[in-house]
C-alpha cells in the first residue's frame, strides 16, 4: 500500500504502547504524531490535520469518547478513527462505532494486526484524505490549499504546483528540466532553467522549517530535493 504523505495521530497515555505503535507504523512509511491526552489530541489535530487517528478511550483531561464526539460534531471531521480500549463488551464496541469510529481494537493487541487494521480502514476511507503531509506541511489538492502547522500559506500558482510536485516525490532529486516540465507542460521551453531557481527561492521563503534543515535542498549539479524526513 502506498503510504506516502499519510500522517497518523496516536492518542495514548501509556508511553510504551504509544512508542510501540509508532515504531510499527513508521516501518510502514507513515508519518506519526503523538498526543498523551484528549486535550493535546484536539490541539494536535487542529495544528497538524492528520489523515488518521488511533484513539485510546481512557485518557486524562478529555476522554477518548469526548474527543471522537468533538471531532465528528464540532469539527465535522471525517478523519478515519480506530478506537483503542481495554473494554471488551459488545455494547461498548457498538457505542464506539455509533460515535463515529471506523474500527475498534481491544487491548491487549498485536501491533502488526493494528497496522493491518489501519491499512484496511484506509482502503475504505482513503477518499477522505486527499492530501499529502510531511513535516507539518499539508497540501490539499482538491481545494488548492497549503497549511503549515494548521495555518494557511498563500502561494502563487507556480509555487503551489512546485510544492505539490516536490511532495509527490519526497526525498527524490528532481532536475530543473523535470520541474520546468511540471510548471510549463506541453510548451516549448522558452523559459530558461534558472527560472526554477527563482521559483524555488520564493517558495523556500514561505516554507522554512523553524530554522532547521531546509525542506527544499539544493543538490549541486543535479537539481533539488524535498527533504521529507
Amino acid at each position: 500500500m502506498n503510504t506516502k504523505g499519510k500522517s497518523i495521530l496516536i492518542v495514548e497515555d501509556d508511553y510504551k504502547i504509544r512508542k510501540l505503535i509508532k515504531l510499527y507504523l513508521e516501518k510502514e512509511g507513515y508519518e506519526v504524531f503523538e498526543a498523551v491526552d484528549g486535550e493535546e489530541a484536539l490541539q494536535t489535530f487542529n495544528e497538524l490535520d492528520p489523515c488518521f487517528i488511533i484513539l485510546d478511550l481512557m485518557l486524562p483531561k478529555v476522554s477518548g469518547e469526548e474527543v471522537c464526539q468533538n471531532l465528528r460534531s464540532e469539527y465535522k471531521a471525517e478523519v478515519p478513527i480506530i478506537m483503542l480500549t481495554a473494554k471488551v463488551d459488545e455494547e461498548e464496541k457498538i457505542k464506539g462505532l455509533k460515535m463515529g469510529a471506523d474500527d475498534y481494537v481491544t487491548k491487549p493487541f498485536s501491533p502488526a494486526e493494528l497496522v493491518a487494521r489501519v491499512e484496511s480502514v484506509l482502503r475504505r476511507t482513503g477518499h477522505r484524505c486527499s492530501k499529502i503531509t510531511y513535516r507539518g506541511i499539508t497540501v490539499k489538492p482538491l481545494r488548492g490549499e497549503v497549511h503549515y502547522r494548521g495555518k494557511p500559506i498563500a502561494l502563487t500558482q507556480h509555487e503551489y504546483k512546485l510544492l505539490y510536485f516536490f511532495m509527490r516525490h519526497p526525498n527524490q532529486i528532481l532536475t530543473r528540466e523535470q520541474l520546468l516540465d511540471e510548471l510549463y507542460p506541453n510548451q516549448e521551453k522558452i523559459v530558461i532553467e534558472r527560472t526554477i531557481d527563482v521559483h524555488v527561492g520564493k517558495l523556500r521563503e514561505k516554507v522554512k522549517y523553524d530554522g532547521e534543515q531546509e525542506l527544499i535542498e539544493t543538490v549541486r549539479g543535479m537539481g533539488y530535493r524535498f527533504a521529507a524526513y
